[in-house]
């Protein structure tokens, strides 16, 4: 393990986060999403030192999730929690001394990233989304990999987790042995009794909620690079087109053979374009 796994009083909590890379001069923060067991290290511990030789990077564990402490007061609406999560954010870079970032967000981090640059836009610099949240419903019906996640504790078996997890891949194989690191560090955040109790408050109570509205997606200034893999079950292609055709600076690399976690199953790809992207141009002034 090349990051350090560090704590820091935040907001009325303790936010528990992966560090690394803090003699560099750039820093990229890695939002992880919101299934079961996730935190910032089960997202990205295999990214990370792929990041530390050349950038600081931050990976905290998003207050509800994780290591993470709770504030005083858990019963808050959806919205609550994401500016809680985007003053984690800026109090971490406050604290580090961080003018700007770029952020990079899976999933609901992807739509935690979103807010940040709604909330303080001129915090932020490049932002890269995978397989994000964001963009609304782009279907009536919720797919049903969603609606078995958001349900697991009905049935809290490690095998019943273990299936949820490859719903995640295209195909589980290419991760080999990792796959079960993978079921084993998620399945111990998520049996913790607290966690149980509160992961299914964790979630919109309509998908309206997680949608960022068309108006706010059309004045991002920043460059963004939008990562889908084609055969996503959780976030539909269809979302990531959405957002390619509303934020003025985005592109979009969709990939087959690739499930909801780009950044496991495309690993080197992922680096690849992420690393190409934050060097490729000047950086946006806010």
């Amino acid at each position: 393990m090349s990051y350090k796994i560090k704590e820091l009083k935040t907001e009325g909590f303790t936010t528990s986060y992966c560090h690394a890379g803090e003699e560099h001069d750039e820093t990229i923060i890695f939002l992880h999403g919101s299934g079961p067991g996730a935190n910032g290290e089960s997202n990205w511990k295999y990214i990370l030192p792929r990041f530390s030789g050349k950038y600081q990077v931050i990976a905290p564990d998003l207050v509800g999730f994780g290591k993470t402490g709770l504030p005083e007061d858990t019963n808050l609406t959806f919205w609550q929690w994401t500016t809680l999560r985007v003053k984690q954010i800026l109090q971490l870079m406050d604290h580090h001394g961080i003018r700007k970032a770029h952020l990079v967000g899976n999933s609901m981090g992807g739509f935690i990233a979103l807010s940040a640059l709604m909330h303080s836009g001129d915090r932020f610099d490049k932002i890269t989304l995978m397989g994000s949240g964001g963009a609304g419903p782009v279907s009536t019906t919720p797919p049903i990999e969603i609606v078995r996640m958001t349900n697991f504790f009905k049935d809290p078996t490690i095998e019943a987790f273990r299936n949820l997890v490859t719903w995640f891949l295209y195909d589980e194989k290419v991760i080999g042995d990792s796959l079960e690191e993978i079921v084993r560090l998620r399945y111990q955040n998520i049996m913790k009794p607290e966690v149980r109790e509160l992961y299914p408050k964790l979630f919109p109570q309509s998908p309206l909620e997680i949608a960022i509205p068309v108006s706010a997606l059309r004045r991002i200034k920043q460059d963004v690079l939008i990562l889908h893999g084609y055969e996503d079950q959780f976030v539909p292609k269809e979302a990531s087109l959405f957002l390619m055709e509303h934020i003025p600076k985005a592109e979009l690399v969709m990939i087959k053979e690739c499930g909801h976690w780009f950044q496991i199953e495309k690993e080197d790809r992922f680096v690849e374009y992420v690393d190409q992207f934050i060097g490729a141009r000047e950086k946006v002034n806010v």
